[in-house]
């Protein structure tokens, strides 16, 4: 009997079309013979949709159009198994869609890869591949990822960080980073990727620019000193918090003189590919122009930052190196990478579908520990006749 398989993608973020790649992408390596995979799009409002045509990435092209094509659904938790059963109920027949094992979500960005939709995943009690409620909040957001990464001893930049109700005096924001660092600075957004909203500032008027910019994505940024001769490497990890091993080392190459790729060059490049490949269609150098002992230290501290914060699945850590003092920095870590990491897996001989099985057998293997433990026990105190101890006589 096959394994009943939802993969989840869209959702409400700005990384959304980028999921949607991800994820069609990924299914159409999936062991069709051991998996019924169910696709599940999320709208940019939030709404779970399901059918064939989601297997289509062309589909997409029109979504309205698509959706005509789908069946709108919800998950729902009945005797003792996860459903997803239609949302518009139909008065005769069963509106039963599928038994669902095990998640998938394939998702970037805020609202489903930073710990929302884990949540959610988590309530319902069913397996999910990747990271957990924790490990993903933390991934997402890039301020508490460098605090405790710092607290650690790994090596990361510092960083001023500023909430939405400092814009009102924006200027003093503005003193604070001149007078801790100078320029030029990174602005960012504290929990996006995919190079939304940053951007680089070299004098004041460019920073309360980017500043702004930032603030649009998000209610929190942070800006940080920019690595003026900079290098940028990236590392995949996969695993779980008990064994972890990295990919091979890749560098990103710049497709023109900007300081940071845009979000563009990482996904709308590519040519004929139209995009279709997600980060693949970057340019890179596999395996990364550095030296041995930069790739050793890159690659071990990848997997001791994944462990550390307690990652599961796949990752992709991206570091930068100073060319100037040969300084290596954690950047930040994606817990859901785009493409899912797979072309830094190729050149060690793992075959995408075997990542996806991997990545599999990790959830169940998480699923199957945290059974072990027990999250209640059995107490009368409800039939006590009102008698709440210490706490309820303070109603």
């Amino acid at each position: 009997m096959k394994i009943n398989l939802a993969v989840l993608f869209g959702g409400k973020s700005v990384e959304h079309e980028v999921s949607v790649i991800s994820a069609v992408q990924a299914m159409a390596s999936m062991n069709k013979e051991k998996y019924n995979i169910i696709p599940v799009y999320m709208t940019k409002q939030n709404e779970f949709w399901t059918g064939e045509k989601l297997f289509d990435i062309n589909s997409f092209r029109d979504i309205p159009e698509l959706l005509k094509e789908c069946t709108a659904c919800v998950f729902v938790r009945s005797e003792g198994k996860v459903q997803l059963i239609r949302q518009k109920m139909k008065k005769f027949g069963s509106n039963l869609i599928s038994d669902v094992d095990i998640a998938f979500p394939i998702v970037h960005g805020t609202n489903v890869e930073d710990g929302a939709l884990q949540g959610y995943l988590h309530t319902l009690d069913i397996p999910y591949v990747g990271c957990d409620v924790l490990a993903s909040a933390v991934g997402m957001d890039k301020f508490v990822m460098k605090i405790l990464l710092k607290e650690a001893g790994f090596p990361v930049l510092d960083c001023c960080r500023f909430s939405a109700f400092e814009i009102g005096r924006i200027e003093e924001c503005a003193d604070k980073v001149e007078s801790k660092f100078g320029y030029p600075v990174i602005v960012k957004p504290i929990n996006l990727g995919s190079s939304v909203g940053i951007s680089k500032a070299s004098d004041r008027d460019s920073l309360i620019k980017s500043m702004e910019n930032a603030f649009e994505f998000s209610d929190r940024i942070l800006v940080e000193p920019a690595v003026v001769n900079l290098k940028e490497i990236n590392c995949s990890v996969v695993g779980d918090s008990e064994s972890a091993e990295a990919s091979v080392c890749e560098e990103p190459v710049q497709a023109s003189d900007e300081d940071i790729l845009s979000f563009e060059q990482k996904y709308v490049g590519g040519g004929k590919s139209g995009g279709s490949k997600g980060m693949a269609t970057l340019k890179r150098k596999i395996p990364a122009d550095i030296t041995p002992e930069q790739d050793k230290f890159i690659r071990k501290t990848a997997v001791d930052a994944f462990r550390y914060l307690g990652c599961n699945g796949v990752t992709r850590i991206d570091f930068m190196i100073d060319m100037d003092s040969s300084t290596i920095y954690i950047n930040e870590i994606n817990t859901i990478p785009g493409s899912l990491a797979f072309y830094l897996w190729e050149p060690k001989g793992v075959k995408y579908s075997e990542l996806l099985e991997r990545m599999i057998q990790l959830a169940l293997k998480r699923y199957r520990m945290g059974e072990k433990i027990n999250y209640s026990f059995d107490t009368n105190i409800l039939a006590m006749g009102g008698s709440f101890g210490s706490k309820g006589s303070k109603m």
